[in-house]
C-alpha cells in the first residue's frame, strides 16, 4: 500500500530537503525558500517555494538573474517498499485542488515501482512539471541530523529515452531492437526539460519479456567501460574465453536482436555514472 499521511521520519526527510535541496544534472540544483507540511493532504507531505533561479541566498544579494518563484509540493514514498502506482494518481488528484496550483510536482522515494515511474515520466499536464527525486539510503540512519552539512540526499532522476523498432530486413527480420539514447533531464535554471546524451549511461539492462513484476536482465551493457573494464573484466575473472566483437557489442547504446516473448513487453533499467537508477517499461505492438 502505498503510505499516506505523516510518519516519524517525514519530518527529518523535510528538514533535510529543506537544508540540501535537490541536486540534478552538472551540479545544478532545486533550492527551497521554504518547506512546511502541506495540511488537508494524504498522498501529498509537504508544500513549498523555490528559491529565484535556485540559487543560494548569497546569489539572491548579489543580484544575480532571479527567476519566478515556483511553489512546489512533494509527495515522500515508502520507507523500506517502492513508490506505488496509486500514490501517483492520487497525489496528481490532490494537486489539481490546490490553489495556486503548484508548478512542480516531486515524488521521491528510495525506489519507484515501474508503473509509478513509469505515469511519472509520461503524464502530460500543462502548466506543471512532474519530477522523480532518488532518496539516499542514508535517510533511513538515525543520526542524519549530525552529518546533515555534507549531505547530498535527494537527487533528479531523468527519464530514460528509449526506443524500439522491429527490424524489417535482413537475417533478423520480425525480431526487436532496443536503442537507448540517454536522459532527459530537467534544468533547474530554464525549467524545461532538455536531452542528455548515451555519454553518462553506466550500465542498462534489457527484459525481453517483461512480466510487470521482477526484472530478468537477458542483455546486460556497459557504455562506459574501457578495454578492461565490464564484461571484458568479468570475463578474465572467470578465466573465461570471450568473443571479441560481442563484447565490443556490449559496449553499445544499441542491444542485439531479439525476439518478443510471452507478455509482449520489454523493460529497460538505465543506471547514470551518478548510481541514480531508472527503468523504462515499453509495449512491442
Amino acid at each position: 500500500m502505498a503510505r499516506s499521511g505523516e510518519t516519524v521520519r517525514q519530518a527529518d526527510w523535510r528538514d533535510e530537503l529543506l537544508k540540501t535541496g535537490i541536486r540534478g544534472k552538472a551540479g545544478q540544483y532545486i533550492r527551497f525558500a521554504r518547506l512546511e507540511p502541506l495540511a488537508g493532504c494524504r498522498y501529498l507531505h509537504a508544500d513549498g517555494e523555490t528559491l529565484p533561479n535556485n540559487q543560494g541566498a548569497d546569489s539572491i544579494r548579489e543580484g544575480g538573474a532571479a527567476r519566478t518563484v515556483q511553489r512546489v509540493v512533494v509527495s515522500f514514498g515508502p520507507d523500506h517498499a517502492p513508490l506505488e502506482q496509486r500514490q501517483v494518481g492520487e497525489a496528481l488528484e490532490e494537486a489539481h485542488t490546490l490553489v495556486p496550483q503548484p508548478k512542480v510536482v516531486v515524488f521521491a522515494a528510495f525506489q519507484f515501482d515501474s508503473e509509478a515511474a513509469k505515469d511519472i515520466d509520461e503524464t502530460n499536464w500543462p502548466g506543471m512539471t512532474l519530477l522523480k527525486a532518488q532518496m539516499n539510503a542514508d535517510l533511513l540512519t538515525d543520526d542524519l541530523k549530525r552529518k546533515r552539512a555534507s549531505n547530498e540526499s535527494f537527487w533528479l532522476v531523468g527519464q530514460p529515452d528509449v526506443a524500439v523498432d522491429q527490424i524489417r530486413k535482413g537475417q533478423h527480420t520480425g525480431k526487436w531492437q532496443v536503442e537507448v539514447r540517454g536522459f532527459d533531464y530537467y534544468n533547474t535554471k530554464s525549467g524545461d526539460v532538455e536531452s542528455g546524451g548515451e555519454d553518462k549511461i553506466a550500465v542498462w539492462l534489457l527484459d525481453t519479456d517483461y512480466d510487470g513484476r521482477s526484472l530478468y536482465p537477458r542483455q546486460v551493457f556497459f557504455p562506459m567501460a574501457g578495454s578492461r573494464e565490464g564484461w571484458a573484466r568479468l570475463a578474465r575473472n572467470l578465466r573465461a574465453e570471450i568473443d571479441e566483437d560481442l563484447i565490443e557489442a556490449y559496449r553499445g547504446a544499441v542491444s542485439l536482436p531479439f525476439e518478443s516473448g510471452e507478455h509482449r513487453r520489454i523493460a529497460v533499467k538505465i543506471v547514470d555514472d551518478r548510481g541514480i537508477e531508472s527503468l523504462k517499461v515499453l509495449e512491442l505492438e
